[in-house]
């Protein structure tokens, strides 16, 4: 898998803010005729959240809490809900991501901010989730969640926000198995599979398209958490 617009290689990859672009065949994954190409484009992190997935195990049946719910966020929902988990808690500190975690299914949603203590249920016994997808990159956010996780849950750290101070003590008590995510490889032809078949609906997820001569429009409204939670820009 060759990651268009990746700093991490030198030279660097370019990205993907043009009309066109030239690839090697075998990046290319045909999508259905079902599929738009806003869906099509939701292929990338849809992947991300499948990877992440994998790094947690099966999930069947599993309690499954995910903090954070911006687009990677929200698409662990779904992928946890399309997964089988048996419940699905979502938190996050601004009310409009908490709506779509709950159309893609979350079964609760709890704002943190204005719920500080929505979780103490969960902690009983020491702990009730099996699996905790840690999406923020918050470390208030991962702190905070782990006495919510069962002893000897996963907790899956899926977003980055630069270097953490972990409770090591709890974790160690615990026998919390704390996994890193990255990127993705052979999920992303799964993630345009699971769209086409209609598994997962990615639609919810997109707040709205708007025309690349008002790009900056366009990343203002990205930014704001009360209306959006991913925004495309149009070529056409």
């Amino acid at each position: 898998m060759h990651f268009i617009g990746s700093a991490m290689r030198y030279p660097h990859a370019q990205g993907g803010f043009r009309q066109s672009l030239t690839v090697q065949a075998a990046q290319a994954v045909p999508i259905a005729d079902a599929v738009t190409m806003a869906e099509a484009a939701m292929a990338e992190p849809l992947s991300v959240c499948l990877h992440a997935a994998v790094q947690a195990g099966p999930l069947q049946g599993k309690r499954v809490l995910v903090t954070g719910c911006g687009p990677i966020g929200a698409l662990c929902v779904a992928v946890a809900r399309h997964a089988g988990a048996a419940e699905i808690v979502a938190t996050d500190i601004a009310d409009y991501p908490l709506s779509i975690a709950d159309k893609v299914g979350a079964t609760r949603t709890i704002n943190s901010l204005t719920q500080p203590d929505a979780l103490a249920p969960y902690t009983i016994d020491k702990g009730t989730f099996d699996v905790q997808f840690e999406c923020s990159g918050n470390e208030r956010a991962l702190a905070g969640a782990l006495e919510a996780v069962r002893p000897g849950g996963i907790v899956v750290q899926v977003g980055l926000g630069g270097d953490m101070k972990l409770p090591i003590n709890l974790i160690v008590a615990k026998e919390l198995q704390l996994r890193g995510t990255f990127r993705f490889d052979r999920e992303f032809a799964l993630a345009v599979e699971l769209m086409g078949r209609g598994h997962i609906d990615v639609r919810p997820l997109l707040s709205a398209t708007v025309p690349f001569r008002q790009a900056e429009d366009a990343f203002a409204l990205a930014q704001d958490r009360s209306r959006a939670v991913k925004v495309q820009l149009a070529f056409s």
